[in-house]
């Protein structure tokens, strides 16, 4: 049994959101084959089994340390992983997310009830007054994730961020605000 500081289990029958153990790092390397992953995301590319394994050890450790949220998305009946959510460590009263769902897992709203589940848990357990997160320009499936889980479309940054040639890029902001 690991030590993950408490985490908790967060569930809506659907979906499962639970802590990462080591044991879910074939899945995690798997799922990171995805070029759709690594095309949204900052997941190295070509992604190892050492990469897999490293994101879990250091999942758990922001457990232990309370640095960051990080579950596994899972399926609530058969406990089969459907991808990733991390609630990034706070920035004061700003909660950000970043997620990313296993190429079959796709289209069936986990993702959706994934964010409700964190985010209705960051409110109820944290300070947090804004909840945030952003998609690379383009990224529209990403963005009616976040607009279906009750965020709303706040604006582009430009130049944000850099792809992976270090070229700037927008990025699109959502945000949720405690009512």
């Amino acid at each position: 049994m690991n030590d993950t500081g408490g985490a908790p289990r967060l569930t809506d029958g659907v979906v499962l959101l639970r802590p990462w153990i080591p044991e879910d790092a074939p899945a995690v390397f798997a799922a990171c084959q995805d070029p759709e992953i690594g095309r949204w995301t900052n997941v190295p590319q070509p992604y190892l089994r050492e990469h897999a394994e490293g994101f879990i050890a250091h999942s758990i450790e922001a457990w232990r340390n309370g640095s960051a949220a990080t579950f596994a998305i899972t399926d609530a009946e058969s406990g089969r992983i459907l991808g990733s959510i991390t609630r990034e460590p706070m920035n004061g009263h700003i909660a950000e997310f970043g997620y990313w769902l296993a190429p079959d897992a796709r289209g069936r709203g986990a993702a959706t009830r994934a964010l409700r589940l964190i985010a209705d848990w960051t409110l109820a357990a944290t300070d947090a007054i804004r909840l945030e997160s952003y998609t690379d320009d383009g990224n529209d499936r990403s963005g009616a994730v976040l607009l279906r889980a009750g965020f709303e479309r706040e604006g582009v940054r430009r130049a944000w961020d850099l792809d992976r040639a270090g070229n700037p890029i927008d990025s699109i902001f959502y945000v949720r605000l405690r009512a």
